[in-house]
């Protein structure tokens, strides 16, 4: 696409315009700089010191009082796509070339008693142009010993599968860490890549052992239509309905090795669910859906005492969904069963905690079912490059303003593939850029 090969020229561009931690109330309230945590500087990419951080439960601090650790966050942005969608990209929006005010977000971030810690947002929408509440982890933590080796346990509440992990391979802080909301999409994921965000609620016990072995079990179950749209979380008209309980686990190999230049980690998650299709339960049966992913990360820090360092980080997730639609089949005339599979793979490399390219390939193929996905040829395949350049000045040891941070991004979305059809795939191509604010009271 003609945009994608002037990135990096209009990333310059944008340069001219100018006058997080996830966010800078976590740099405050430990007294180190966002590129302790966050790869670029920037979250929500972590390092080490960020995934223990939220490890003990967000509660890491200088000793000094802080306040409440409130902390706003904005982002506005311009998609390019390589045609016009029919009917807009979104209502209130052109088929193409839209600029846009995406979001503004308040958060409580941090620490808010001895071993309890919170990061939760209220979110304003800019696409959508709706207030909710976004996504929330409240945690308690504490450390103690098991077998003779050291244990980290806690507990976790959230409204996200994936919010409360520590790695950035899993689907809610997984690659890319912000895209266009205007853009096109394909229509196949798996439940757990984010379809359940803001619509459960659950709580449940995880532990780090031997600084190795993770292990977590959450439950998690539906949340009302009255209790999401208490919470901003509108359901859209004949959304599905959860059913029952749904039980969510993570396990995970650790290890970091080479004096702290070298971590990796080799773990497993998914969850089981139930689902009256588009809230009918008039069937008498449900759907079914299970979710089986692996992931894998590994980072590598050229001076792991400089938190400025050269850090290049990679990052893969495998996901495989089985879905069983006794109801959908019976009201809607879908295939009985059917599968899908997802792999994304990403690569970045950090100079000097400002400059972070980027690039990413995304993959997902399952079973044909049109009346399921609602596309003519029902094939859910669709696969593709996502390349970025992000530019972070602040959030360093020598930053004139530790309570403000900014990314500025550049980013290409490039499909090889699109709903089933290789034909004029490229058609969904999208430039993205970005400026993303981040701002601690």
């Amino acid at each position: 696409m003609m945009g994608c090969r002037w990135i990096v020229g209009i990333l310059v561009l944008l340069m001219a315009v100018r006058p997080a931690a996830a966010v800078p109330s976590f740099a405050e309230q430990t007294g180190q700089p966002c590129a302790a945590c966050h790869v670029g500087a920037f979250g929500p990419q972590l390092k080490p010191f960020g995934r223990d951080f939220k490890l003990y439960g967000y509660t890491a601090a200088d000793g000094r009082s802080h306040g409440l650790p409130i902390a706003v966050t904005k982002q506005v942005s311009f998609t390019h796509t390589a045609v016009d969608q029919p009917g807009g990209a979104a209502r209130w929006f052109a088929g193409k070339d839209n600029p846009a005010f995406d979001q503004a977000s308040v958060y409580l971030a941090g620490r808010l008693a001895s071993k309890v810690g919170a990061f939760i947002e209220l979110n304003y929408d800019g696409i959508a142009r709706v207030v909710k509440l976004n996504n929330a982890d409240l945690r308690y933590a504490a450390d103690g010993s098991l077998a003779g080796q050291d244990l980290v346990w806690g507990l976790t509440a959230n409204n996200a599968p994936t919010v409360q992990d520590l790695w950035n391979a899993t689907p809610i802080w997984g690659f890319p860490y912000n895209a266009s909301g205007l853009a096109p999409s394909p229509v196949a994921s798996a439940l757990i890549d984010g379809r359940l965000a803001q619509s459960v609620g659950g709580g449940g016990a995880y532990l780090l052992w031997n600084d190795m072995i993770y292990a977590e079990a959450t439950l998690y179950g539906g949340l009302s239509r009255d209790t999401r749209n208490a919470l901003g979380a509108v359901p859209v008209s004949g959304s599905d309905t959860i059913v029952g309980p749904v039980p969510y686990w993570r396990l995970a190999m650790a290890r970091s090795f080479g004096g702290g230049q070298h971590d990796f980690q080799l773990g497993t998650y998914g969850l089981d669910a139930s689902l009256y299709p588009s809230g009918d339960g008039s069937a008498g049966r449900s759907d079914h859906f299970t979710d089986i992913a692996f992931d894998t990360n590994y980072q590598w820090n050229a001076d792991p005492k400089s938190v400025v360092s050269t850090v290049i980080s990679a990052h893969a997730t495998w996901i495989h969904e089985e879905r069983r639609l006794w109801a959908s089949n019976i009201l809607s005339g879908t295939n009985r069963s059917g599968n899908l599979d997802t792999l994304r793979a990403d690569i970045s490399y950090s100079i000097a905690a400002t400059w972070t390219p980027s690039v990413q390939y995304f993959q997902t193929s399952g079973s044909a079912d049109p009346a399921y996905f609602g596309i003519p040829s029902g094939v859910p395949n669709s696969a593709g490059f996502v390349g970025e350049i992000a530019f972070v000045p602040w959030g360093k040891p020598d930053s004139p303003w530790p309570w403000i941070n900014l990314r500025l991004a550049a980013q290409c979305v490039a499909y090889t593939q699109f709903n089933g059809s290789s034909n004029r795939a490229g058609d969904n191509n999208a430039l993205f850029l970005s400026l993303w604010t981040a701002l601690h009271f």
